[in-house]
């Protein structure tokens, strides 16, 4: 006696009926298809015509036992469950093997029936978000707002960059995925806005519009000529798409004491705006290592002095951005 049971596996991120072809034929060609009651895939078997029995034992080893005696009269098909269904696969292993030495053959087959798309996993960070945030979800994180979640963006995002210095793949892959979480909890809020609510979904279409508009090399008609030329291009369509009454418009003030003395640095010089700077002498021959020296020097004597470097350069750099507003220059630079 010999027999056929295909367990045909498919994706919960992929839209139910889009299946394979192979995965169809053998839906068609069994005599009889189970699957629990709650899989995704019975409305769109249903409206085939296709019927899926889902009254089914409970226990994977009378599972098996009931898909194996219905595999010995025709082709059977079980649906696999969205986690694989691992207690059922060790249990038709053993079942197939114990029937065999009496003389069963069951020929087991498994059949993909649809794949994951590349991405389709955050689908499932949009799912465990919602599930956190929903009410029967994690207190802490329902009662978190934009404001409260802010520090842990920051932090994330250090934690990313400490990561890249310390070139390790690994440890940038894990911080990357915390400051997506921060990405997926912001939006999740958004949802709940009673003013102006937005989605993930509206996130990454913003996202994708920028990309197309801003690359018209790759998705227009213009040309790229080098590296320059596109981060060119890049800051003329932001300030098309931004127009700024000053060249410190646009620059998160948010940012690092230095990083944001760079940005504003940048933005004065590309848009040659006059404002007198008194720099200190630096030696002539001068790399990173001795100008790292000499700024942990400064650190370190205004501390021996009670003075915070990092407040007063931010401090000094709020002045300047107020004396570029009032020159009124605008810029295009990124």
């Amino acid at each position: 006696m010999s027999g056929r049971l295909c367990l045909v596996v498919t994706t919960h991120r992929v839209a139910a009926g889009l299946l394979t072809r192979s995965a169809w034929q053998v839906l068609d060609d069994a005599v009889v298809r189970y699957a629990r009651p709650a899989h995704p895939l019975l409305p769109a078997l249903t409206d085939a015509g296709l019927e899926v029995l889902t009254d089914v034992p409970e226990t994977p080893r009378a599972l098996a036992g009931c898909l194996l005696d219905a595999a010995s009269q025709g082709p059977v098909v079980w649906l696999v469950s969205d986690d694989g269904d691992p207690a059922l696969t060790e249990a038709l292993a053993l079942a197939i093997a114990e029937r065999a030495e009496s003389g069963a053959a069951i020929e087991l087959e498994v059949v993909h029936g649809s794949y994951d798309l590349p991405g389709s996993r955050l689908l499932d960070v949009v799912s465990v978000m919602d599930q956190l945030r929903s009410p029967g979800g994690c207190p802490w994180d329902a009662e978190q707002t934009h404001s409260s979640l802010a520090t842990y963006l920051v932090e994330e995002t250090f934690e990313a960059l400490a990561a890249i210095d310390g070139d390790d793949p690994d440890a940038l892959r894990e911080e990357l995925g915390d400051v997506l979480l921060q990405v997926a909890f912001h939006a999740r809020i958004g949802e709940e806005s009673e003013e102006r609510a937005w989605s993930i979904d509206d996130v990454a279409a913003g996202l994708v519009d920028k990309l197309v508009r801003r690359h018209p090399h790759v998705f227009g008609d213009a040309a790229a000529g080098s590296p320059a030329d596109v981060e060119e291009r890049w800051a003329q369509l932001k300030a098309e798409e931004r127009p700024r009454r000053s060249v410190v418009d646009g620059v998160p003030l948010a940012l690092p004491a230095l990083s944001l003395s760079e940005k504003l640095l940048s933005r004065s010089v590309r848009a040659g705006l006059d404002i007198e700077i008194e720099e200190p002498d630096l030696p002539e021959e001068i790399d990173e290592q001795v100008l790292g020296a000499l700024l942990f020097g400064i650190v370190s004597a205004a501390r021996r002095r009670g003075l915070d470097a990092e407040s007063a350069l931010r401090r000094f750099a709020h002045d300047f951005a107020d004396q570029a507003r009032r020159a009124g220059l605008p810029t295009t630079d990124g």
